[in-house]
């Protein structure tokens, strides 16, 4: 494993976790607008989606970086779906790893 991962995680740690936490450490949060709150509980699913969505569609070659279509497009979609039709996360990631997982193994 690259020590490079590890600074990411950590990276990704500080900048997604304070505004997940902000209800917690924030006193007063009941006391925002509604469009506020809607927004600061979007900043996460953003963020997850923006890392989701470069690892899926770029490749990165000695070219430099192309567009990659292939299985984890189908098991992102799939995601989305199970996440806006039935409003679980956990749900939908397990799908994608289910598709991602039969399709490697049948050679897709």
């Amino acid at each position: 494993m690259s020590t490079q991962l590890v600074l990411l995680a950590v990276l990704m740690l500080l900048v997604t976790y304070p505004s997940r936490a902000l209800g917690l450490l924030a006193p007063a949060m009941d006391r925002l607008p509604r469009r506020a709150l809607d927004y600061l509980q979007l900043v996460g699913p953003a963020i997850l989606a923006a890392l989701a969505a470069v690892n899926v569609m770029v490749v990165v070659t000695d070219a430099g970086p192309q567009l990659h279509v292939g299985l984890e497009w189908l098991a992102v979609g799939a995601c989305l779906a199970v996440v806006a039709w039935r409003r679980n996360l956990f749900l939908g990631l397990v799908v994608a790893v289910v598709i991602a997982i039969l399709g490697r193994a049948a050679g897709v």
